[in-house]
């Protein structure tokens, strides 16, 4: 279930960390995402390979040297249920996803203590806080450890209904969408971190006036935005996850670009789905947002069209109902090559939200694990692509280029005055999020990047 807005989201709460005080920030005090990294430039054993850390303001927090220092022992209460806080403030690693709701409510509460600490017990400039506060650029950061398995749902009804409209005019949607979530088992091996080079991939594809296909690099590369969800404690295999508990199992979101070869894809889809045309590359953002952070920023789930079946019993709960959603502003931005040489600002080519999607991340998990597959700690689910109601909103080219059944595609402008149906060698795509409300501060999820290079 949704969780409870706490002291951990006062908005006037102040860190000793300045830069986490700036109202512009995507790292206030109120968010503390956690992420993964190796300091790019370290010869002492204890601090290279991954750790574990938590973004405030222009700083890493490095846990486990905090914990190892003992900085954390006067902040450090008892989580719910009597047993002592997660292995996170002492060996430092992502093991700490599979932490019950419970301790990873306490592990906030405990590091919002610590960043609230008065400049009397700690300051920035303190030797100690120098230390553990490291600077982002001369960290290396990696997707989320040990992600095991990765799943892609298809939860836009406005994305699923463009791409429809535009390969089946008389039924855009298939009549399974309203009743379960859509997904296919993507390909964990290849999701890479935000800033890794994504290369052009190559495949097979056939021209609609071709007598035979051809193999050769994708024509038509595109990018997707999805929102992921990171599985904290996972299930037993066989066991089912009733839907009020489906959101205990997530600690929290990320950005996800599921990258598509669409020409690849339109020749491969049929009879199984995706398959090369999505399993190249996978970029995510760095930094896990908690469930917690996210508290106050919920709200009722998709309001179906009148008409529409309601989900059966397993997939359906009054509370999922009217707090299920999340109202996550999501914006997708280029920068061609050209464009980054003559200095010119990346372009905004969509701004949608998370709270359209149809169906919501409770009932996404639920259904998962329906059947008796057992999730993992670990594992990456994502949205698919999130579109909205209005062309603006669109979630990837292929739908922004669309205007509509039957007419030519229309192509983006860019301020170079070049033009793009999907993405040429050299450009920078580029995911924004972030949860405002008022009388709380706003949060981000920092960024999701990847540049195209030629196919190898």
């Amino acid at each position: 279930m949704p969780q409870a807005i706490n002291e951990t989201h006062d908005p006037n709460l102040k860190s000793w960390v300045e830069s986490a005080n700036d109202p512009n920030t995507d790292f206030p005090i109120q968010n503390l995402p956690f992420c993964w990294f190796e300091e790019a430039d370290v010869t002492d054993p204890i601090r290279r390979g991954g750790r574990v850390g938590v973004r405030v303001g222009e700083k890493v927090l490095d846990l486990a040297e905090a914990g190892r220092r003992g900085m954390f022992a006067e902040f450090v209460t008892k989580h719910r249920g009597g047993r002592s806080l997660p292995l996170i403030f002492e060996v430092g690693t992502l093991r700490h996803m599979g932490m019950s709701a419970a301790a990873g409510l306490s592990a906030r509460e405990v590091t919002s203590r610590f960043l609230t600490a008065t400049p009397s017990s700690l300051d920035e400039k303190d030797a100690r806080a120098q230390r553990v506060l490291l600077d982002p650029d001369a960290l290396r950061f990696f997707a989320p450890e040990s992600i095991g398995n990765y799943t892609d749902f298809y939860a836009s009804i406005h994305h699923a209904t463009n791409v429809g409209s535009m390969f089946r005019p008389d039924q855009p949607l298939l009549p399974n969408y309203k009743w379960i979530p859509i997904a296919y088992h993507g390909r964990a091996s290849s999701i890479v971190p935000s800033g890794t080079v994504i290369t052009r991939p190559r495949g097979q594809t056939k021209a609609d006036d071709a007598a035979a296909p051809s193999f050769g690099p994708s024509r038509m590369l595109d990018y997707e935005l999805e929102v992921g969800f990171v599985i904290g404690r996972g299930s037993e295999l066989s066991a089912s996850i009733p839907i009020d508990e489906a959101e205990d199992r997530v600690f929290g979101l990320c950005l996800v670009n599921d990258w598509s070869a669409r020409d690849i894809q339109k020749w491969e889809y049929q009879p199984l789905g995706p398959f090369l045309a999505k399993n190249f590359a996978t970029s995510v953002s760095p930094y896990i947002v908690t469930m917690e952070a996210l508290a106050p920023f919920r709200c009722p789930a998709f309001k179906r069209a009148e008409g529409d079946p309601r989900p059966l019993p397993h997939l359906f709960s009054e509370r999922d109902q009217a707090s299920g959603g999340i109202d996550i502003t999501l914006e997708v931005y280029l920068a061609s090559e050209q464009m980054r040489q003559r200095g010119l600002s990346p372009v905004r080519l969509s701004r949608g939200n998370f709270r359209d999607m149809y169906w919501t991340i409770s009932q996404m998990v639920a259904h998962h694990a329906s059947g008796g597959c057992n999730l993992q700690s670990g594992d990456l689910l994502a949205s698919g692509t999130v579109s909205g109601p209005t062309p603006e909103a669109r979630g990837c080219l292929l739908e922004l280029t669309w205007d509509g059944p039957g007419k030519p595609r229309k192509p983006i402008e860019l301020p170079s005055g070049e033009r793009r149906f999907f993405l040429e060698d050299g450009d920078e795509v580029i995911f924004k999020a972030y949860c405002e409300r008022d009388g709380f501060r706003r949060i981000g999820f920092g960024e999701c990047r990847g540049v195209i290079s030629p196919s190898r």
